[in-house]
């Protein structure tokens, strides 16, 4: 397994692509198989796209779906730098993912352990590894910059 700080430092140097003058809220996703072998990576595209499930895990899911011909990614990571939110943790546990290593907490919407805890639930039918705070520090500062231009 590679250090999840490499992985993190990977999700937002993907960021770049979106460039300062971007409307999307920064927030990028990779995922990895089961040999580390990186699968996918997308970003926010729910202006792009116009499309209010177009979420950076949702779209780096689809994509390793169709790279691996398969609707389940068992034994793949999921590297996002913002906590996941309940859709997303939804698709998460559909895809069958095993481990989820995210960046800045979401105190707001988060649903791998700051508002809801839905991938370690214990009704849950499949169990997903998680490691949250990763990086959180420079992942949370691009998303408070983000906003702060905004207003």
């Amino acid at each position: 397994m590679i250090d999840p700080r490499t992985l993190m430092k990977k999700a937002l140097d993907h960021l770049e692509i979106l460039g300062p003058s971007s409307m999307e809220v920064p927030v990028a996703a990779l995922i990895l198989n089961s040999k580390d072998n990186l699968i996918a990576c997308s970003f926010n595209k729910n202006i792009l796209k116009h499309n209010a499930l177009a979420h950076a895990e949702l779209e780096a899911i689809e994509s390793a779906c169709r790279f691996q011909n398969n609707s389940r990614l068992d034994g793949c990571t999921l590297v996002v730098t913002l906590e996941p939110c309940l859709m997303c943790a939804g698709a998460i546990l559909n895809s069958r993912i095993n481990k989820v290593i995210f960046g800045a907490w979401d105190e707001k919407a988060g649903a791998c352990g700051s508002v809801w805890d839905v991938l370690r639930d214990g009704r849950s039918l499949h169990k997903v590894e998680v490691i949250g705070g990763v990086l959180e520090n420079e992942c949370a500062e691009l998303l408070s910059n983000f906003f702060s231009q905004k207003r």
